[in-house]
């Protein structure tokens, strides 16, 4: 099915996401995948984020796509999505301006192509941006940013460069809902995300990440995981 919708039981999942993360209350910034359904999950996961007082918009970020040129992993065409979420229930909660006609082809060297260095500088040109995001809420109020990410599981291991329990048949080792918590980097590792000590204890009972080094040698090991 193209570019679906949640379904009940995804709808369910982020109602419990609502209820239970426990950091709504910092949360700068709402960012997603323009797929529907990932911007579905940023709505109904952070209600009260895009209701007064903050009315947050979510901006929607082409290169945060998955990966695959599966029909259920192509998006919409511009005019689609303005129709779905521009006007009615949705209307001003979305940010589509950086959805630019074209976004959905994935033909074969396409810049939105599922080859891997295709996908590989997109999660580049992502994590630039998010970077750049946060700097700039940063320089202009003094505060700390925090921004909520919604994206896919295939293409999270791209962008955090993190192939910890990747399963092959399910293209991703991340959950439905799942969430984690990452800092940018210093000095060589500005560009790079590093999964937070409280995020790893969390999920792998261990505070220490894996190094570089360790990254490289799975992601090696685990062959054929970026075709």
């Amino acid at each position: 099915m193209p570019d679906p919708l949640l379904t009940k039981h995804g709808e369910s999942q982020c109602a419990a996401l609502a209820a239970s993360f426990p950091h709504t209350s910092r949360i700068t910034h709402l960012v997603a995948s323009p797929l529907r359904r990932t911007i579905l999950t940023a709505l109904l996961s952070f209600p009260s984020l895009v209701e007064p007082p903050k009315s947050l918009k979510i901006i929607t970020v082409p290169e945060l796509q998955e990966t695959s040129d599966a029909p259920c992993d192509t998006g919409s065409a511009p005019e689609v999505l303005e129709q779905d979420f521009g006007v009615g229930q949705w209307a001003g909660k979305v940010d589509l301006s950086r959805v630019k006609e074209g976004w959905n082809v994935k033909s074969p060297g396409s810049p939105w192509s599922p080859e891997p260095e295709k996908v590989e500088a997109r999660a580049a040109v992502s994590r630039r941006f998010l970077r750049e995001l946060g700097q700039e809420y940063e320089e202009r109020t003094g505060e700390a940013a925090h921004i909520a990410v919604v994206t896919h599981g295939g293409l999270l291991h791209f962008a955090t460069e993190d192939w910890t329990g990747f399963k092959k048949v399910k293209g991703t080792g991340w959950e439905n809902t799942e969430w984690r918590s990452y800092v940018f980097g210093e000095g060589e590792k500005k560009e790079s995300l590093v999964e937070t000590g409280e995020s790893c204890k969390r999920r792998a009972g261990s505070e220490i990440p894996l190094t570089a080094d360790e990254e490289r040698e799975l992601n090696a090991s685990i062959g054929g995981i970026k075709e």
